[in-house]
């Protein structure tokens, strides 16, 4: 008997997968979580996460099988918090004067010691990270069917295709602010609701691996339906119309990740796909050739609604791959890098604070106005993994780590299924160009991350108990 239809899921499992699931919407369409003024209300809708785990925790659900090990893989994360909470009790900086002429002045603190820039800024951080991650990882506490994760995943892709939609509406139309000029983005290459082109991109990866996941998820778990009158036809449509968005979007690296993506899919899925199609009645030595029609026509019309915003990226590409030539080395970026590398080496252990780096960073910049006597500010490292060494040390990015590597020794005891093999892809995928960029700075992005990552784990461990 299929897993859902064996029970009703319970009214927590229920409510774990609606928050995380709203949550997800209501983020990605109040500007990703990049604008200052919503970040308080996404703060306290994300709060619910930790109380709804408290709630499992408290419920005979914790007597069940494997529930004290799933617990287990948060404690790096609420080790971190309580690293976070001493470090808020030594302020690195402190305020002199006050309203707008107020400067901020740093204090000596040694370096082994966790403290907090600014305590206020940090506190702010810890509660929206501790809401994001709590909020996806009841994923592996609550979730008892891989059909209860399905349809979330289904509902977050259904979400990016109307948000790409949306977006290629505003795009096309020429729009100079999001929601159709309602808003000023700081961003030239904004898109949808998100402020810039590259975090939108991230999004889309980690939504088009769900989508490609679940497309080969039914197309080799069809029961006779075939390839055309199965919902495997439209999800390959959602798949190009999200995947599309991306090039249209103006985000480059982001376009290769898809593309990335979406060739893993054609070469694992194919196989499938063609037998699928001969499940629809597709002759044999058709069906192969039905394949490459079909990525021909969809590559068609990727072209004819993104051609001329691909022309332009990739001329201004050319241009900064001759200036890289030119000076022999990534110019600002490299500084910008360096500078951040000199930032964390002055307290390597802990770091200058949780959500410290706009503060901070200013004391380690060494780029200098040009001409138009305009300074260099940075609100961002532009990389992820740079910019965490910085504010929360080698002790919090460990912590960071191990909050990934417990849950994923899971994934070594069970044979990886099409979902969760590109769920994880997608993960993959957007951490490695955390290296090169600041996908994990919108907080879409990071709640989708860690999503897409604890279904992936739980799906697995779900299908180990299945058999």
């Amino acid at each position: 008997m299929d897993e859902a239809r064996s029970r009703r899921p319970g009214a927590l499992e229920v409510a774990c997968a609606a928050h995380v699931t709203l949550y997800l919407i209501g983020v990605s369409w109040a500007f990703g979580g990049n604008a200052d003024w919503v970040r308080t209300p996404l703060s306290i809708f994300g709060s619910l996460g930790p109380l709804l785990t408290l709630c499992l925790i408290a419920s005979r659900r914790r007597f069940e099988p494997g529930f004290a090990r799933c617990l287990t893989w948060s404690a790096p994360v609420c080790a971190l918090g309580a690293v976070v909470l001493i470090s808020c009790l030594t302020p690195g900086f402190r305020r002199l004067g006050s309203g707008p002429s107020a400067v901020l002045e740093p204090l000596g603190v040694a370096w082994w010691k966790p403290s907090a820039a600014i305590p206020a800024n940090a506190l702010r951080s810890l509660w929206l990270f501790l809401g994001i991650y709590f909020s996806a990882f009841n994923i592996t506490l609550a979730l008892t069917s891989r059909r209860m994760i399905r349809l979330v995943l289904a509902a977050s892709v259904s979400n990016a295709l109307a948000l790409s939609v949306f977006g290629t509406v505003q795009k096309l139309t020429g729009s100079t602010g999001i929601f159709f000029g309602a808003f000023k983005s700081p961003q030239d290459y904004f898109f949808a609701s998100f402020v810039y082109d590259n975090h939108w991109g991230a999004f889309i990866v980690l939504a088009t691996a769900a989508c490609v996941g679940l497309v080969l998820r039914y197309v080799s778990g069809s029961r006779g339906e075939g390839f055309l009158r199965g919902p495997s036809l439209s999800g390959v449509v959602v798949t190009a119309i999200i995947g599309v968005s991306v090039p249209l979007s103006g985000a480059r690296a982001c376009t290769l990740l898809v593309g990335v993506v979406v060739l893993v899919a054609m070469a694992q899925g194919t196989p499938s796909i063609a037998r699928s199609l001969q499940a629809s009645g597709v002759p044999r030595i058709y069906s192969r050739i039905g394949i490459l029609a079909m990525a021909a026509l969809l590559g068609w019309g990727g072209w004819s609604v993104a051609g001329d915003v691909i022309r332009t990226r990739a001329e201004k590409s050319k241009s900064q791959i001759a200036d890289i030539i030119a000076q022999r080395g990534l110019g600002t970026r490299a500084t910008l890098y360096r500078d951040t590398l000199r930032m964390g080496s002055e307290r390597p252990a802990f770091g200058w604070g949780m959500g410290s780096f706009p503060t901070v960073f200013g004391l380690f910049n060494s780029q200098r106005p040009g001409i138009d006597r305009i300074p260099v500010v940075y609100h961002d490292a532009h990389s992820d993994w740079l910019q965490s060494y910085a504010e929360i040390g080698l002790v919090g990015t460990l912590l960071m780590a191990c909050a990934v590597l417990m849950p994923s020794r899971e994934l070594l005891k069970q044979r990886m299924t099409p979902l969760p093999a590109f769920l994880l892809l997608g993960c993959a995928l957007v951490a490695a160009y955390a290296l090169l960029e600041f996908p994990f700075g919108n907080v879409a992005v990071v709640l989708a991350w860690w999503l897409c990552f604890f279904c992936a784990v739980k799906y697995l461990r779900l299908s180990r108990a299945r058999g």
